[in-house]
């Protein structure tokens, strides 16, 4: 079970989550454009549809992604640290917070022969503090998610 706490004087969201997959998995699920979009996501809920990525320091990514109600949204950003499989920091701006540029640290820790122990970090909410809260909740269910198909291939079309 992922949890998340927000931390207000730092204005930061920190998660973390155990997955029974090695981090060399974990990491190419996070990074792989064409993995993203299976796991990202949930039927009843919204989904990404497509994933770009110039995976180095200072490369480009973005997502295109689809709501319940068919409305659609978007999250791009740069990469500033890329280590595979212990490290992937980037920025994060997305479509429904306007010019808010946060950053998004993943570490990857190997956990027994074949566990992570996935913690982010997600920093920069002091202009938007609901947007934390929101995010907080997100990334609860998008690590849940990423549990379930590191650790078993559920995709969005297969997960209830």
């Amino acid at each position: 079970m992922a949890t998340a706490t927000i931390i207000p004087g730092e204005n930061t969201i920190a998660a973390e989550i155990f997955i029974a997959a090695p981090s060399q998995r974990v990491f190419q699920a996070i990074t792989d454009p064409a993995q993203m979009p299976q796991w990202w996501g949930q039927k009843d809920m919204y989904r990404i549809t497509e994933w770009k990525a110039d995976l180095r320091p200072g490369g480009q990514w973005s997502s295109v992604g689809v709501g319940a109600d068919g409305t659609t949204f978007r999250v791009d950003g740069e990469y500033l640290q890329v280590e595979p499989p212990r490290l992937l920091v980037h920025t994060w701006i997305s479509s429904w917070t306007g010019a808010l540029k946060t950053v998004v640290r993943w570490e990857l820790e190997p956990s027994g022969d074949t566990g992570t122990l996935l913690k982010i970090r997600h920093e920069g909410f002091a202009a938007a503090p609901e947007a934390a809260q929101n995010h907080g909740e997100g990334w609860k269910r998008v690590l849940g998610w990423l549990l379930g198909f590191a650790e078993k291939g559920e995709t969005v079309d297969t997960r209830n």
